[in-house]
């Protein structure tokens, strides 16, 4: 009888071993499914991811699971009654301990913002969410309206043309713009509703296309709101700041519906008020559908308008003739608007098999001005520019994610295609003076571009510790452009292969190696494209990083990285026509390193610097700096986090003198800026007070090499010119939920 016992025992442990269950991770407060979260089992010999829908499949009954900004769960099932088994994890501000290092996780915890870590960094616009990115810094140069000037990794990407930028997989960035190749413009994206931002830099990611050099940043927006809310901010400077989100689906089971608007008005701290208005409006439907599918539309609307300083040379403010936040010409300024209309889906065609697409549609408008050499070329009226579009982007992105065995081996295979048709109307650049009279028309047409691209991508898990990703992306460009002054209609066409190649070794629990290889790209303008002159309409970029994750303690992640990226050509700001040039070859080499440490219970401390040499290649030494880009930058500070209470962060930001010039001979000074936040929480209120530039530091922002004339001056000057810094900011929030 004892025997018998014992053979059956064994029979029923082999059986329920080998019982595979389905599991649905949702949020336990919204019941929105979890993408992305870890799941290990205990005994370390098995690990993988949720998918959009928060499903994963698993032959374990005892394992634990674990997504940043949620509270790591052991789950051990107990009956075998159903295969489906929902697992609900709570929100928490993620400690280190709870980090699990997965070989193949899509999005490492290094990788990942998420809403706990936006909440808690001074944000004034969601353009500011940029600079939680590890080694990126942004700066305004025109009172709030227009799109920052990004730099990372050794680059002054201007408004975008060396980054990817993306919000709910719909495309920020924008090609052949009126003022720059690439313009990004984020300031149509409410902070308060971003759920988390995915960003990973280098040329390595299949699904990234153009602009993908640098790096890329996908934000992804709440598909439900966890309370009604509404946020009053008032600040210095006449500051005011209204945001409201509501429900508009209560209690109807997977279905959700909210509507969120933003206010946004300040005189700016500018000796010349810049009355920037800004309103956005957002209105978004997620349902879920026999829990396979998940259908997502969003629409949305942005209205920005005011009048800007401008960027104003060393000499004027050391003669005294202007203050530190003065103006040449206090009529810069413009607006801007954008309307958005994006459908995501995800289905489910079996456990092995997911198709995800998004139809998206803008339509668009700038209109801007703006005086950079004052009275170089115009003496009399002035050097003011007027540059305008009209813009309708249209675009699908289709995606087919299909876990599968290669050479017996565990894998991924992912399919996509990407086409966006740009169609611009009236790209314009005026001569005017005082944002009134047209003077001169320099440029004007209608631009026509399209880009459709095509990638695959295999991930095999060669052995429990190796994993290989290899795959490739074609893009191809159609570009044409009706010139409205000389009525020519040219074209051009330009094709791209991009491979890519890159290893991930889990040494052990607790480190990760890897080593990342690919080609990308940043396109030129239409404009410079269809004129089929020796430059490049896709000038390709070449680059590699090897890295280390490592879990050093429970209490302290670190991620290093040595990279090297070479280019084709380069972009180069040119400021008498408000232009980004064309230049030559060029080549960046650099080191990351990151650092998060848990100092006690709630108090963190994270850091970044960033070391970058970038020089251009066909120029003799001393004659190949690449102008304003960063060669030492370095971000970090100190976060205070309860669920329920007092909250706080002390933050700063460093960067490193830059050369203005090629040549090292004029430098763009740098700075050290200190922000901090408090907040005290409650279950239906939170009041708040935010600080930008603790210590009150006069710094330039912005900095360009410009050659200049006022209008005393009978030659033409050339120098640093630039746009001031914020001064000490204060405001305070009053939040309340419902």
């Amino acid at each position: 009888m004892k025997h018998l016992l014992i053979v059956i025992s064994t029979l029923i442990a082999i059986q329920l071993k080998s019982q595979i269950f389905k599991l649905v991770v949702l949020d336990s407060l919204s019941k929105q499914p979890i993408a992305g979260a870890a799941i290990i089992t205990i005994d370390k010999q098995n690990n993988l991811i949720t998918d959009q829908l928060g499903t994963a499949i698993i032959d374990s009954k005892n394992f634990e699971i674990s997504s940043i900004g949620y509270k790591k769960k052991q789950v051990i099932i107990s009956t075998t009654s159903s295969n489906l088994h929902t697992i609900l994890l709570q929100k928490n501000y993620t400690k280190l301990s709870d980090v699990l290092i997965i070989a193949n996780q899509k999005n490492s915890f290094l990788n990942v913002i998420n809403e706990v870590d936006i909440n808690l960094r001074p944000i004034t616009n969601a353009q500011e969410v940029l600079r939680i990115v590890p080694g990126l810094f942004i700066g305004q140069h025109a009172g709030g309206g227009k799109s920052e000037q990004i730099f990372l990794r050794g680059f002054d990407i201007d408004h975008g043309t060396d980054i990817n930028i993306t919000v709910d997989n719909m495309p920020v960035n924008m090609p052949s713009h009126a003022h720059g190749q690439g313009y990004a413009d984020l300031h149509f994206l409410i902070p308060e509703l971003i759920d988390n931002v995915n960003f990973n830099k280098g040329t390595y990611y299949a699904d990234q296309g153009n602009f993908t050099t640098a790096g890329f940043v996908g934000f992804a927006t709440k598909k439900v709101l966890d309370n009604n809310f509404i946020k009053l901010e008032g600040g210095q400077f006449n500051t005011l700041r209204l945001v409201t989100g509501l429900h508009l689906l209560k209690n109807k089971k997977n279905q959700n519906l909210y509507v969120a608007n933003e206010s946004n008005f300040t005189k700016g701290f500018f000796e010349s008020n810049q009355n920037f208005k800004r309103v956005n409006t957002l209105i978004k439907y997620n349902g879920i559908f026999n829990n396979n599918t998940m259908l997502t539309t969003t629409a949305s609307y942005f209205d920005s308008k005011w009048l800007a300083s401008g960027q104003i040379p060393n000499r004027s403010v050391a003669s005294g003739a202007i203050g530190f936040f003065g103006a040449i010409d206090n009529t810069e300024g413009g607006n801007t608007s954008r309307f958005n209309l994006n459908t995501e889906m995800v289905h489910k065609l079996n456990k092995r098999i997911q198709f995800k697409s998004n139809l998206y549609y803008t339509k668009y408008r700038f209109n801007l001005f703006s005086n950079f050499t004052f009275f170089k070329v115009d003496s009399i009226n002035g050097d003011q520019i007027n540059q305008i579009e009209n813009r309708d982007l249209v675009g699908l992105n289709t995606k087919l994610i299909v876990q599968n065995k290669l050479l017996n081996k565990k894998g991924e295979l992912q399919i996509g295609t990407q086409i966006r048709y740009d169609y611009v109307k009236d790209n314009t650049l005026n001569r005017t003076a005082n944002r009134v009279r047209i003077l001169e028309t320099l440029k004007k047409g209608n631009v026509n571009e399209l880009n459709a691209a095509a990638y695959v991508s295999q991930k095999i898990n060669i052995t429990k510790k190796l994993e290989l990703n290899t795959g490739a992306r074609f893009d191809y460009f159609n570009n044409k452009y009706n010139d409205a002054l000389t009525l020519a209609l040219l074209k051009s066409g330009a094709a791209i292969v991009s491979p890519k190649i890159n290893f991930k070794y889990k040494a052990n629990k607790s480190t990760d190696l890897y080593l990342q290889n690919g080609k990308g790209f940043h396109s030129n303008d239409s404009r410079v494209a269809v004129l089929q002159s020796t430059i490049k309409t896709l000038p390709a970029a070449y680059g590699a990083d090897l890295g280390i994750i490592k879990n050093i303690s429970s209490k302290l992640v670190l991620q290093s990285a040595i990279w090297y990226l070479k280019l084709q050509q380069e972009f180069v700001y040119v400021g008498d026509e408000a232009v980004v040039e064309l230049s030559g070859k060029s080549v960046r080499f650099g080191i990351d390193v990151n650092a998060r440490y848990e100092l006690k219970s709630n108090l963190f401390f994270d850091a970044n610097i960033a070391l970058a040499k970038p020089r251009f290649i066909n120029e003799s030494k001393g004659e190949n700096y690449v102008p304003l880009a960063p060669s030492f930058t370095s971000v970090g500070g100190i976060v205070y986090k309860n669920n329920n209470g007092l909250n706080g962060s002390l933050r700063y930001r460093y960067m490193g003198n830059r050369s203005a010039n090629e040549n090292n001979s004029i430098i763009a000074k740098g700075y050290f800026i200190t922000d901090a936040t408090l907040s005290y929480t409650k279950q239906k209120w939170e009041l708040g007070l935010n600080i930008q530039n603790m210590t009150n530091n006069k710094w330039k922002e912005t900095q360009f090499e410009t050659e200049s004339r006022l209008k005393n001056e009978t030659e033409p000057v050339t120098e640093i010119h630039f746009t001031p810094g914020t001064p000490f900011f204060a405001k305070l929030s009053f939040s309340l939920f419902f």
